[in-house]
């Protein structure tokens, strides 16, 4: 489910005017989260990390309105919930899209991601579904590879996607700490660096709980 937003009484109107006049209106912020308990809690209970800070991830971001918010058109429109959109590897070493419904529940999550990831290892091309192409998803990508200190998404000039982008990156060990990598990029006339800090500030109490 989705309302439309009433431009008149939004109070980002300004904001989402000024913005989108910009030919680039996505900002981003690169920084690292502490993984170190999440990790040891996915390690004793035999739990697939990728799995559960996606999950996590996902939780936070319908925990926010702003990050549920999209551009339809010619509307504004704040979605009642959004899903997990994340890139897989494939057996051929390429990669392509998967989606995974949004659940409260965990083992619920890990069950549909398995299935879904199985799926998409095997598919041709791409992976796109009707659901992956939905608004009300977050696109996520995963560099474990890659201990990143900046990123850049490419952009597309014929439309505007206002679908938020979350990136993670491979874990680093500094003392007894484990550390992993995070971009975030958004439209600007949809949310703000408060709500970027909101995000990860309860990502963090997540990840530590």
């Amino acid at each position: 489910m989705k309302k439309i937003i009433d431009n008149n009484t939004w109070k980002r109107k300004d904001h989402f005017d000024f913005f989108s006049k910009i030919d680039d209106p996505v900002f981003g912020i690169t920084l690292e989260v502490d993984v170190t308990k999440a990790y040891k809690k996915c390690k004793e209970n035999n739990w697939s990390f990728h799995h559960y800070y996606h999950f996590l991830s996902t939780k936070v971001v319908n925990e926010i309105d702003e990050f549920k918010t999209r551009i339809e058109g010619e509307n504004v429109v704040l979605f009642d919930e959004v899903h997990t959109s994340t890139t897989i590897l494939k057996n051929n070493k390429t990669f392509a899209f998967t989606f995974i419904p949004y659940t409260l529940n965990f083992q619920d999550f890990t069950n549909l991601a398995s299935k879904e990831f199985d799926r998409v290892k095997k598919c041709e091309g791409l992976g796109f579904t009707e659901e992956s192409k939905q608004l009300n998803t977050i696109h996520y990508s995963t560099l474990p590879w890659l201990n990143f200190k900046g990123l850049k998404h490419p952009l597309s000039v014929n439309f505007v996607d206002s679908n938020p982008k979350i990136t993670f990156g491979k874990m680093m060990k500094i003392n007894k700490s484990l550390t992993m990598p995070i971009a975030i990029f958004a439209h600007h006339g949809l949310l703000d660096g408060y709500h970027i800090g909101l995000y990860l500030e309860k990502f963090q109490n997540l990840l530590d709980g």
